[in-house]
């Protein structure tokens, strides 16, 4: 047992759960580790409320997946959970299966066959905790943030929310939200490791830190040029606008509300600048905003939106509850029948139907044996992402991904888009099953 380290950074095989390790021990036990079996990721429902999920998270979990090797470390901590022939086993482990799935940035809908990885038993087995975490929490996020874009028809949203959750998470949501279409965030760490562009400026304390408000802001102007943007409502809010004009000139880039009346804010602040003559200078509003608040900011002179909390943790749906289940053994379909969790037995494919307009219809899923027929609009949804364990050539970047979940969005028919409750914007399909 030597066990060689990761070949690209730090190792994921410890992101999982113990029994997937003791099932792996107990296959390689009984022989039947080397079944060849299919596992299938899919949601049973959407959150309540939804109308549609969005896929997200599919390029990291790849990553990760290229990292899922026992070193050394990962071996020694595994001494008194697995036995010595399992060790060894690990110590070799790469995963050699294929991964199948709806490209990052698709659109979702209950029994989706989002992820599908084939490989032997104890191969893909491992590869659930892995998979899950990943998918759960960045397609929460996604989906959100993917409702907050649209309940701000076209304005800027920034992401804010890194203080609101796990340090490590602050930086998948942000890659979420930068996906469904936010346009920046004020994470530096997603900034190096994802290329997504960020902003920020100062806080409350900055202001408090000065003698005066007037102190503060031309301090920052100073520091940071006129184009900056001026956080007003430490104090009076219609005196700190009066003060950043002060301070900056008509030229002034923006003022930042962040507490009361958001919308009687933004108007009262809209007619003052304008009075002072800064016509140009933007109003960003933020403050525990989340899609039902920006949509009923719509109507405001509002130019870009600050948003946090609500969208790190799914804004009330921090899951989109996605699971990891065995459809498939040596070819024969296989299903749990629980009355409560219910899952469809086989390989599955779907195919997304289309109006000649564009717009969406219906989600058909089936089995990969029976393709049902595809029109000439109608779209095979999942895709090869890896074979033999290495990644397919030509998988999209993280801004294709966002131009591909803009585009789905369009598709969508628009009671789909509404956030109201209702039933999912596409109804699912199952054809031959």
């Amino acid at each position: 047992m030597t066990g060689s380290p990761s070949s690209a950074g730090v190792s994921t095989a410890l992101f999982t759960d113990r029994y997937e390790l003791t099932m792996a021990a107990a296959g390689l036990a009984d022989g039947t580790a080397a079944r060849q079996c299919v596992f299938e990721v899919f949601a049973r429902r959407l959150p309540d409320g939804r109308r549609y999920g969005v896929v997200a998270g599919t390029g990291r979990l790849l990553e990760s997946i290229q990292r899922f090797r026992f070193g050394r470390e990962e071996l020694d901590a595994l001494a008194d959970v697995v036995d010595g022939d399992t060790l060894d086993w690990l110590a070799d482990y790469r995963f050699s299966g294929d991964v199948d799935g709806y490209p990052e940035g698709e659109l979702y809908f209950p029994g989706s066959p989002i992820l599908t990885v084939s490989g032997t038993f104890a191969d893909a087995v491992l590869l659930e905790t892995l998979a899950l975490s990943i998918l759960n929490h960045d397609s929460a996020v996604a989906a959100a943030a993917a409702r907050m874009v649209t309940a701000a028809a076209g304005r800027p949203i920034i992401e804010m929310g890194s203080r609101r959750t796990h340090e490590a998470a602050a930086v998948a949501a942000a890659r979420a939200a930068y996906l469904a279409g936010f346009a920046a965030t004020s994470n530096l760490e997603s900034e190096r490791r994802h290329a997504i562009p960020t902003a920020g400026t100062a806080a409350h304390a900055w202001v408090l830190l000065h003698d005066d408000e007037l102190a503060a802001f031309t301090s920052q102007v100073k520091a940071l040029g006129p184009d900056t943007t001026l956080l007003v409502d430490t104090y009076d809010i219609r005196h700190g606008v009066e003060l950043a004009v002060e301070a900056a000139g008509t030229g002034l880039g923006a003022i930042r509300i962040d507490s009361g009346d958001l919308g009687e804010l933004a108007r009262q602040a809209r007619e003052q600048l304008d009075a002072l003559g800064a016509t140009e200078t933007r109003i960003v509003l933020s403050g525990d905003l989340d899609e039902y608040a920006i949509a009923s900011l719509r109507a405001e002179p509002v130019d870009s939106y600050g948003v946090g909390t609500s969208v790190v943790t799914g804004s009330g749906a921090p899951t989109a509850s996605m699971v990891y289940k065995l459809v498939e053994v040596d070819g024969r379909p296989v299903a749990k029948r629980s009355a409560s969790k219910e899952s469809l037995g086989g390989r599955k494919s779907a195919v997304r139907r289309y109006k000649p307009t564009g717009t969406a219809i219906e989600e058909v899923v089936h089995p990969v044996r029976h393709t049902p027929e595809i029109g000439p609009h109608d779209r095979v949804v999942p895709v090869p992402l890896m074979r033999g364990g290495e990644l397919v050539p030509g998988l999209p970047t993280l801004e294709q991904a966002r131009e591909h979940l803009r585009a789905a969005l369009v598709s969508v028919p628009w009671e789909g888009l509404k956030l109201s409750r209702g039933e999912p914007a596409l109804p699912t399909v199952f054809e031959g099953i």
